[in-house]
């Protein structure tokens, strides 16, 4: 299916660890979640088979058990492994890091699942990043969408090169808190995709591999610059969406207006995950309730 099936299982984890995250939400919330989260095991997620005409392969088919396997918890080295092959540059909007962080995290919390099958498949996956470009962008109607690849990005954008983990996270809540309908930006997976990136990078050093965090930084610092230098197309595409509430209260999940029209539907529930992940990482306490504040913007 390639690589971009792994949004399915990513989507369907980081439900679970909002669960963990977030235990005390109101129960519409929850049912909100597994309601996203059965539309895309079912099939209704843009990724997975739809990519790709591939009969014989449906996307509930990816959710089937494996065979049971002795588990190694050693073989979970192997993702961090395919991992470091790919991470020195921006790979398809940070989706190497997001699917490896999500499943490092998930093997290293329940470790008997950690079996050959499972953590070789997984090092695949990864591994099927290694010569991604950095995503697309859209530069307006008579330029139309153009890889990262392609594009020279300007010497004074005055974008510093990160050099702990804080300082990222600190310059992605600054850019949610910052959201304006006024501007809008299409492509290298939105800010969507900047602050999953982002709280990936975190995750991979709180599980055990802070050896990876300087080429981490350096790529998610391309990333962030392609996306920050693409143009305003609000005139073009509308202004920038945002929805009433936020995806924690109830309103948002019975307000009759959840959109599952786009590539939201794998996405909003790691949004959700990933935000919770990055603002661990900041001690303002004030600019982690500005960023929650405009979360929804990113719904």
């Amino acid at each position: 299916m390639g690589t971009m099936a792994g949004h399915l299982g990513g989507a369907v984890v980081a439900g679970y660890f909002i669960g963990e995250q977030r235990p005390n939400l109101d129960e519409e919330v929850y049912q909100g979640i597994e309601g996203d989260l059965d539309r895309v095991i079912s099939g209704e997620s843009l990724f997975g088979a739809k990519m790709k005409k591939n009969p014989g392969i449906t996307d509930t088919e990816l959710f089937k058990a494996f065979p049971k396997e002795k588990s190694d918890e050693s073989l979970i080295d192997g993702i961090a492994e395919a991992l470091d092959k790919n991470i020195g540059q921006a790979r398809q909007s940070g989706h190497n890091v997001i699917f490896a962080s999500i499943a490092i995290r998930a093997l290293k919390e329940h470790p008997e699942l950690a079996t050959p099958s499972v953590t070789e498949g997984i090092r695949k996956l990864i591994a099927g990043f290694n010569n991604a470009h950095p995503g697309s962008g859209f530069y307006g109607k008579k330029k139309g969408r153009i890889t990262g690849d392609k594009i020279t990005l300007p010497d004074d954008d005055a974008i510093p090169l990160f050099k702990e983990m804080e300082g990222m996270a600190i310059a992605v809540l600054d850019e949610i808190i910052q959201q304006d309908p006024k501007m809008r930006r299409q492509g290298y997976g939105g800010l969507v995709h900047v602050n999953n990136h982002a709280s990936a990078i975190t995750d991979l050093v709180q599980y055990g591999y802070p050896e990876l965090l300087p080429k981490a930084l350096k790529s998610f610092h391309q990333h962030l610059r392609l996306w920050k230098n693409l143009p305003n197309v609000a005139a073009e595409l509308d202004p920038l969406p945002q929805s009433k509430y936020n995806p924690h209260t109830a309103e948002f999940w019975t307000s009759g207006k959840v959109r599952y029209d786009s590539a939201l539907l794998t996405h909003r529930v790691k949004t959700m995950y990933g935000f919770e992940e990055l603002v661990e990482v900041v001690e303002d306490e004030e600019k982690r309730k500005k960023a929650y504040g405009m979360l929804r913007y990113m719904m």
